[in-house]
């Protein structure tokens, strides 16, 4: 299951517009699909499909206010990756700089 999950998410952040999507959620949280469309050279429709690709990775939620359809970001499925995949390989190199770090300095 967490392959599946990682599949989707990787699938999703591949793509620029997605990601370009992302970067309007971070700046304004809980836009309309109208808010999202405005200045971009898409559709309305392609930008809701890319908005169901990246719903479906579990990087945007939405709720009904009234009418409107809020679009919301979710930075876990984000973290989630910086945890499994680069933490990991950049841990060793944290460790000796921190080491040579405190050899220079003197530290016990």
């Amino acid at each position: 299951m967490l392959q599946m999950n990682e599949d989707a998410l990787f699938r999703a952040l591949a793509d620029a517009s997605r990601r370009r999507l992302l970067d309007r959620l971070h700046r304004k949280n809980g836009q309309t699909l109208g808010d999202l469309c405005e200045g971009l050279a898409m559709s309305r429709q392609a930008v809701a499909k890319h908005l169901a690709v990246l719903e479906e990775a579990n990087l945007v939620s939405w709720k009904r206010q009234g009418r409107e359809k809020l679009h919301f970001l979710n930075p876990v499925p984000i973290n989630a990756i910086a945890e499994r995949w680069i933490s990991k390989f950049e841990r060793p190199r944290l460790r000796a700089l921190a080491a040579l770090k405190h050899k220079l300095e003197g530290d016990a």
